[in-house]
């Protein structure tokens, strides 16, 4: 019998190999997979500033260099403030600004009001809340046109439904369009009823999301319903309310699609005429695009004013 052998044997089975390091992964190996794993969303995120660049940002500097530019002959000249004077000694320039501001408050006492006041009935009910939700966007669904024919059919001073409804209460008709006095309010109520679906369905999201415990603490103490929607209501959902205020603002004062397609624009009297219309004019029907330019410039400067100031008045009071 051999004598064991005091050597280790190599392929003994019973001393494990010993562990294999890997080597340093070779230079921007980690950033190439990186790369590969997010190209999709690499993409998706080129082709959206892409987008924007070429329809918002390019439009936006554009309007910059073409306020101060005039436009004629196949070419441009630099023209310095001039288009900002034609503007402004133009007799609409006021007119259109009144108009917009009263458009805008008009709005802010029906269009901001209401889609709340929309809200907090709906968030009452337990039942059918999904069709009162579909019932309350459906005209926000609708076409611009079709929607604008419905009021037009409505305010009609022949056979309108309005002044139907006014002869059955023995009222006297009205000229919704016609007259001079009433065809912005005619236009406030059509935007709002075309307008409010989206902003009813971010108060409803709110109201959800508010403790069922405030409100029972409310009726503990005696609160009725008015006391519970101002003390727990409105504190609970204030952010989104400033939110709210501040793009309802700068949305209304760039109207144009109602008054253009309700009055033709101007309406009766110029009681329609708004900065938006205005620079429509100067842009498609008198062909000065640079007045057209620097009027939006303006209104670009007004809302950029008033949202910053907006914004920080905001903080300022939060804090």
């Amino acid at each position: 019998m051999a004598a064991p052998s005091l050597t280790p044997s190599t392929a003994d089975p019973a001393r494990p190999a010993p562990p294999r390091t890997a080597g340093p992964p070779p230079p921007g190996g980690r950033l190439a997979r990186e790369v590969r794993r997010n190209l999709t969303a690499h993409g998706f995120l080129i082709g959206a500033v892409i987008c924007f660049a070429v329809f918002s940002w390019y439009p936006m500097i554009r309007e910059f260099a073409l306020a101060f530019q005039k436009t004629g002959n196949g070419g441009t000249s630099w023209t310095g403030l001039d288009n900002l004077e034609t503007v402004y000694h133009d007799p609409a320039f006021w007119q259109a600004w009144r108009n917009t501001l009263l458009f805008t408050l008009l709005a802010l006492v029906l269009g901001f009001a209401v889609p709340f006041v929309t809200a907090i009935v709906v968030n009452e009910f337990r039942h059918g809340q999904g069709f009162l939700r579909l019932l309350v966007y459906l005209p926000v669904m609708l076409p611009p046109v079709a929607s604008v024919l419905l009021f037009k059919y409505l305010y009609d001073p022949g056979y309108g439904l309005l002044n139907e409804l006014l002869g059955v209460l023995h009222l006297p008709e009205r000229q919704w369009l016609q007259d001079p006095d009433l065809s912005m309010l005619s236009v406030v109520i059509a935007s709002t009823w075309m307008n409010m679906g989206g902003a009813t369905l971010i108060y409803l999201a709110a109201l959800q999301g508010i403790p069922g415990e405030l409100y029972e603490a409310a009726e503990l103490d005696g609160a009725g319903l008015l006391r519970k929607v101002w003390h727990v209501t409105v504190p609970q959902t204030r952010l989104i309310l400033s939110l709210m205020l501040l793009m309802q603002v700068v949305a209304t004062m760039q109207v144009f699609v109602e008054p253009f397609l309700l009055t033709g624009g101007a309406g009766p009297e110029g009681s329609t005429t708004t900065v938006v219309y205005l620079i429509y004019q100067y842009a498609f029907n008198f062909n000065n695009y640079g007045a057209a330019a620097a009027l939006g410039l303006l209104l670009l400067v007004l809302l950029a004013g008033f949202s910053a100031a907006y914004v920080r008045l905001s903080r300022a009071g939060d804090e």
